[in-house]
């Protein structure tokens, strides 16, 4: 199985590098928004694959953490594409004048969830009822005012989340803010228990995640390396998710010595069973696909519940000249024997 992946792969590799029209590789830093993980594994994969090399790139990933700000460094020019996180981010960049823009999305759905204890909640209205709901700062400024809204919740429910689960895991009559891919993996070791998750995506949030972020500058005077960063990515999610994962896994514990394989196994799963990157928009454009009907109900539902103030010219923050080919659909079909 291994070596029919990794043969698949480099001859897909090789179609995009004719499609691409790339000669000579060039050179270009990626820097992710937190350490290496599996989360970031679809990149990791067109390394090791040797996806982005077949379309005239040589790619460095550049990983980020609680010291560094990557985005900061893409717009000083220092790299060249930035890993970005939800929609919130672009369209405030147009807010303030920033000059960068997204050219794809690798999850179609952001992996932020609420966490309850087994069979406290029976539906997603009686999370809002809880005792306490653990939420961070920056999430009390974003999902959790359009779930008050959109769902009833309350902020006197809302306490300080401080990336402690302890306090979640004594209190049967509360929640936590996580990510599908992390928390409930933590939460299980921990606890003891598995707890029940609420993926806010499935309750309307319905933002991008994981984006592909670039100057417009880049765009405008680069776009064939825009195009085979972004198709070659597409390609390694693709293989990452449905072909075998090792060697991109090896190259993420290099890069993130403290990341167990039971982690990034998990992680993994959790990304293909709720549809993390492999869903809506992608399933009919391909992994990274975009439309701008997502852009705009996403940008609509912020005004409303107030994240964000109306009249932003949100078509400045995105667009699909890239992300929309469809190039990793055959790769997907191929290593799904369909």
């Amino acid at each position: 199985m291994t070596k029919f992946v990794t043969t698949s792969a480099l001859a897909l590799a090789a179609a995009l590098g004719a499609a691409c029209g790339a000669a000579a590789a060039d050179t270009v830093r990626f820097g992710t928004n937190w350490v290496a993980q599996a989360e970031h594994g679809g990149y990791y994969q067109a390394i090791v694959d040797g996806t982005f090399e077949a379309c005239g790139l040589s790619v460095e990933i550049v990983p980020g953490g609680p010291q560094v700000n990557n985005r900061a460094l893409m717009m000083a020019g220092k790299i060249d594409f930035f890993m970005g996180g939800n929609l919130l981010q672009p369209y405030s960049a147009v807010k303030e004048g920033i000059p960068f823009v997204v050219v794809a999305a690798h999850f179609q759905k952001e992996p932020q969830v609420i966490l309850t204890h087994p069979g406290k909640a029976e539906v997603f209205a009686d999370v809002a009822k809880l005792g306490t709901l653990f939420i961070g700062e920056n999430g009390f400024q974003s999902y959790y005012q359009y779930l008050m809204f959109e769902h009833g919740f309350k902020a006197e429910n809302r306490a300080p989340y401080t990336y402690n689960a302890a306090p979640f895991i004594a209190d049967m009559n509360s929640g936590q803010q996580g990510y599908v891919t992390s928390e409930p993996f933590a939460i299980e070791r921990e606890g003891g228990f598995k707890p029940d998750i609420w993926l806010l995506a499935d309750y309307g949030f319905s933002t991008y995640a994981t984006t592909v972020e670039t100057m417009q500058a880049t765009v405008g005077a680069k776009p064939e390396q825009v195009k085979c960063f972004v198709e070659a990515s597409s390609i390694g999610w693709a293989n990452y998710l449905y072909g075998d994962p090792t060697a991109a896994n090896a190259m993420i514990k290099a890069d993130n010595p403290g990341m167990s394989d039971e982690q990034m196994a998990f992680s993994r799963d959790k990304l293909i069973e709720y549809g993390i990157v492999d869903s809506g928009d992608a399933l009919d454009l391909g992994i990274g696909g975009m439309t701008d009907a997502t852009f705009t109900d996403f940008y609509a539902k912020m005004v409303k519940a107030g994240v964000l103030p109306e009249g932003l010219d949100i078509s400045k923050s995105y667009t699909l000249a890239f992300s929309n080919s469809g190039v990793a659909l055959p790769v997907k079909k191929k290593l799904l024997g369909q």
